[in-house]
């Protein structure tokens, strides 16, 4: 696999659309962004926009490794890839998929996020609360979902530049996302309130500590394994991949290619409107049916609890009036 391949496509309108694929280990998304304003740069005859730090020392295990802490977002591997006496054959057919693309508007956001604040004055990240609304629906949407005691475990990167001691220079060219991790049964995810569930994705952002990311790095060190879980979300949504000015000018639009990946859920910007989303979904079939079924419902769900929410402050404060001038008119009267 080469490190970097770039194709470019013209379009007889005169526009053209540039298809890059790069390997994970080489770039991150935020280092990724980084080699795309020196690549608009150099393309201008300028120098580099972003001098990059290409020390990757910075991120190699502690010697000797030290694992502190328990990593369940992390499955060894039984015997090290290449070193198979007896490879098994895999059978390489392709499972058939759905692809769908779910939108969720700034009004949508706004919504969520009143309904998961657990006090008025708590703040919510957009970010947790839709991943809050996918995990629940990607859950229940398979068929072991029946069990309401199974755990499930939803993946996501966390950027580890600014949580490490000292931090990682904002310039650093290379990987350096970890893999965060929250856990919930099928019952809590069904039942329970999204406060909850945004509260454990958030906790597992807060857990990506130095120390933490140092652990996981030593663990992939000496166990050679990789992520683990029922999916991961993988956010593509402020990378600003089309902010990057060309000499020709911004890009009309950036998105991720369709690939065919059930346990992988991308989220990327709205052509139209910065402030909503695009879920992109691959599954069966019948569980594509499920999970639409499941977003459009919890979505309603939570704007429905809203309206009767703000309906019945309403009517408290026609009520709360009306008493007010009663008692204001009764003193008057006396």
């Amino acid at each position: 696999m080469y490190l970097l391949n770039l194709q470019v496509t013209s379009f007889k309108c005169g526009g053209f659309a540039m298809g890059i694929s790069t390997s994970h280990a080489t770039f991150d998304g935020i280092s990724f962004k980084i080699f795309l304003q020196n690549l608009a740069a150099l393309a201008g005859g300028k120098p580099l926009a972003v001098t990059p730090c290409n020390d990757r020392e910075l991120l190699a295990a502690r010697s000797p490794p030290r694992v502190t802490f328990p990593h369940p977002e992390l499955v060894k591997l039984q015997t090290h890839l290449g070193q198979e006496l007896n490879a098994p054959v895999f059978d390489d057919a392709q499972e058939a998929l759905d692809f769908k693309i779910f939108r969720l508007t700034s009004g949508n956001f706004s919504d969520m996020k009143e309904k998961a604040k657990t006090s008025p004055s708590a703040r919510v990240s957009g970010f947790n609360v839709v991943t809050a609304h996918i995990w629940r629906c990607k859950a229940l949407s398979q068929s072991e979902a029946q069990d309401p005691d199974r755990v499930s475990t939803i993946l996501y990167a966390v950027n580890i530049r600014p949580r490490l001691t000292p931090p990682l220079p904002e310039s650093y060219a290379g990987n350096a996302v970890l893999t965060a991790y929250a856990n919930a049964t099928c019952k809590e995810l069904r039942e329970g309130p999204i406060s909850k569930l945004v509260e454990r994705v958030a906790e597992g952002s807060k857990r990506m500590t130095d120390e933490y990311a140092r652990s996981a790095i030593d663990w992939g060190e000496i166990h050679k394994g990789f992520p683990h879980g029922d999916f991961l979300l993988s956010s593509w949504w402020k990378l600003g991949f089309d902010e990057v000015d060309y000499p020709w000018g911004c890009p009309r639009y950036s998105c991720p290619v369709v690939y065919h990946r059930k346990d992988i859920i991308l989220l990327f910007p709205d052509i139209d409107d910065k402030n909503s989303v695009n879920v992109l979904v691959a599954l069966p079939c019948k569980e594509m049916e499920k999970f639409e079924s499941l977003f459009h419902k919890f979505l309603s769900a939570w704007i429905f609890r809203m309206k009767v929410e703000f309906h019945i402050n309403k009517l408290d404060n026609i009520i709360i009036n009306t008493y007010s001038l009663l008692a204001a008119r009764l003193c008057y009267q006396g």
